[in-house]
């Protein structure tokens, strides 16, 4: 299928426009991490209180996925995701004025609901407006842009505080998604006119079965919900605590680590933009590189936990980089299955990976608690919590490698 797009000028402009939103809700997503320290004392939240304030962000995007997938193949990324962001102000709007702990995690799930389109409809869009390398090198650094996002929530997240306090900190996300909702409304093309085979894409039903029953979908469930889940829950809460509780650092070097391994990030991400229309040419196949990735991202978080105390921002640097092989599998699971399926094959993964977000940054905080009223010390809690989930992520990876194969649809197609 040839792209709708041809212009340079308009392949940025749309990219541009959705890269903003995305920007913002990844910003959104990682805030409460820089601000746990404050929450924390402001609101006497217990780990178990934490992880459940950082997890209802991606509970509100559970919520959705499933209707929304549908949604986005019927009616298009445009006009879905500015009802959706429209959402997202009301929970940026609320957040900031919050007094207790359930307002905030009402606010927090009510925000997540709204930016939960801001990744899915811009991948629904590129599966029919660009072709697959750019695909592929869209998807990049769209994570890449998020990084972005998670960098502007630590260290300029930090040296607001002072100035204005974290409240009106989410005015100011509110008017910035505001904005993102006018550049989606004048970039984006017309829906009707994306297949440029007519009014509408060939009936294939409203449902999830044929996403469901697909082998590499089920293939990569497990993986997704663990090790996807799971890095994405270290990065947007438990390394924040596991440096200042387990590691000793005040809140600002946190902050400054932070600030690193999200720097790192996106260069990381940046280097599969760059990288996968040439791995994509040569039949190198997203189930090969996740194969061969996952392992070395499960060794580096096997040496934190050995390490202990002495685990700094270096160590879960390396972790995570190594981690992202696995965001892979969100593009192949679009490119698996027909353009009509994109966007409930993308919803119907991202759900899985946003559930096990959220039950891991809320069960990390349970064990974690646990094992303190247990007797262990600190160190120890988050040791036994994060081995706990180190032992899941093998498991899952197990799975992978034993699953039978799926069909050759799924590999990354060259150009």
């Amino acid at each position: 299928m040839s792209s709708l797009l041809t212009s340079r000028g308009r392949i940025a402009a749309v990219f541009l426009a959705f890269a903003f939103a995305y920007f913002l809700s990844t910003l959104i997503r990682g805030i409460t991490a820089t601000l746990s320290p404050v929450l924390t004392a402001e609101f006497r939240l217990h780990a178990s209180d934490l992880g459940l304030l950082a997890g209802g962000y991606f509970l509100g995007f559970a919520f959705t996925q499933l209707p929304m997938g549908a949604w986005l193949d019927r009616h298009g990324p445009g006009r879905v995701v500015l009802c959706f962001l429209s959402v997202a102000v009301a929970g940026c709007l609320l957040f900031c004025v919050a007094t207790q702990f359930w307002l905030l995690l009402a606010a927090r799930v009510l925000t997540g609901v709204g930016v939960s389109a801001c990744l899915m409809a811009p991948l629904t869009g590129y599966r029919r407006w660009y072709d697959p390398p750019m695909q592929l090198r869209a998807n990049a650094w769209m994570l890449m842009v998020g990084s972005l996002g998670l960098v502007g929530a630590t260290l300029p997240v930090t040296w607001l505080m002072p100035l204005t306090g974290w409240r009106p900190l989410f005015w100011l996300l509110a008017a910035g998604v505001f904005v993102s909702m006018l550049l989606i409304a004048w970039s984006t093309p017309g829906w009707d006119r994306a297949t440029g085979e007519g009014p509408a894409l060939p009936a294939r039903g409203s449902g999830y079965a044929e996403v469901w029953r697909d082998p590499f979908f089920r293939r990569l469930m497990p993986i997704g919900f663990f090790c996807h889940g799971g890095f994405v829950a270290m990065l947007t809460l438990w390394v924040v605590p596991w440096l200042t509780r387990v590691g000793g650092c005040t809140p600002g070097e946190a902050a400054d680590g932070l600030f690193v391994i999200s720097s790192a990030m996106l260069v990381t991400y940046w280097v599969w933009g760059a990288v996968n229309p040439w791995l994509a040419r040569r039949g190198i196949a997203a189930e090969r590189l996740i194969a061969w990735g996952t392992p070395v991202g499960l060794l580096a978080l096997a040496i934190i936990l050995l390490l202990g105390p002495d685990a700094g921002a270096a160590a879960w640097t390396v972790y995570l980089c190594c981690a992202t092989v696995v965001t892979l599998g969100q593009p192949a699971v679009a490119m698996a299955l027909p353009p009509a399926l994109a966007g409930r094959a993308l919803s119907a993964y991202n759900l899985v990976v946003f559930v096990g977000v959220f039950l891991i940054q809320w069960c990390v905080g349970l064990l974690i608690d646990l094992f303190e009223r247990a007797g262990l010390d600190t160190a120890g809690a988050f040791r036994g919590a994060l081995g706990l989930f180190l032992g899941c992520c093998l498991l899952s990876y197990f799975y992978f490698l034993w699953a039978p194969p799926h069909n050759r649809r799924t590999r990354l197609r060259p150009a």
